[in-house]
């Protein structure tokens, strides 16, 4: 059975990693599988799927525009999909992951969603908040603060190392740009 499935953590917890992982696994046992990632994160090259341990795939680009269940209905006209993998699934729409549902319940393959549940100042992106709602099944990719506790926050910072707490919500970025902490060092560095 067909199933949405929602990975969400913070920044650097090998959400990716575990995306190219999986998509391997299948690949390793002759099944097809089609990897989509948000054109707005274009840190590895348009169109890449990448980890910071250096393995890396090509995918398909979705836009706030796309209709990602026509994207995905298309790709099963040409091939048999064992599985959908989606990263930086926080950069889809609200109607983007109805889409999916969509094609989990109409297309009866199989999606993994994996993305940021929230941002640096500790709100939910659009595409992980109807995740959380949507999702058949949830799954916490998890990394640790520098104290050794499991972090679920993330901070963004200048260029000096100084957290920030105003901005837009999107700012690609990574190590230079976010560190993960857990709730109480995330509350110690925004003064909250």
């Amino acid at each position: 059975m067909a199933k949405l499935y929602f990975n969400y953590s913070t920044m650097n917890a090998g959400k990716s990693t575990v995306l190219l992982q999986a998509s391997h696994n299948y690949r390793e046992r002759g099944m097809k599988t089609y990897l989509m990632t948000a054109a707005i994160d274009g840190r590895a090259g348009s169109g890449r799927i990448a980890s910071r341990i250096g393995i890396s795939e090509q995918a398909d680009i979705f836009h706030p525009t796309d209709n990602v269940f026509d994207m995905i209905e298309n790709r099963l006209a040409r091939e048999s999909l064992a599985c959908v993998f989606v990263d930086e699934a926080q950069f889809l729409t609200e109607d983007q992951v109805w889409q999916l549902a969509r094609a989990v319940d109409d297309l009866r393959v199989p999606v993994l969603a994996y993305g940021l549940r929230v941002d640096f100042r500790g709100k939910l992106f659009p595409g992980s908040a109807t995740l959380l709602a949507l999702a058949d099944e949830m799954r916490e990719v998890r990394t640790i603060c520098a104290c050794g506790r499991k972090a679920t926050m993330v901070i963004r910072q200048d260029e000096n190392g100084n957290p920030l707490t105003e901005g837009a919500q999107v700012q690609i970025g990574g190590n230079e740009t976010y560190v993960s902490l857990c709730r109480r060092h995330w509350r110690e560095a925004v003064g909250s």
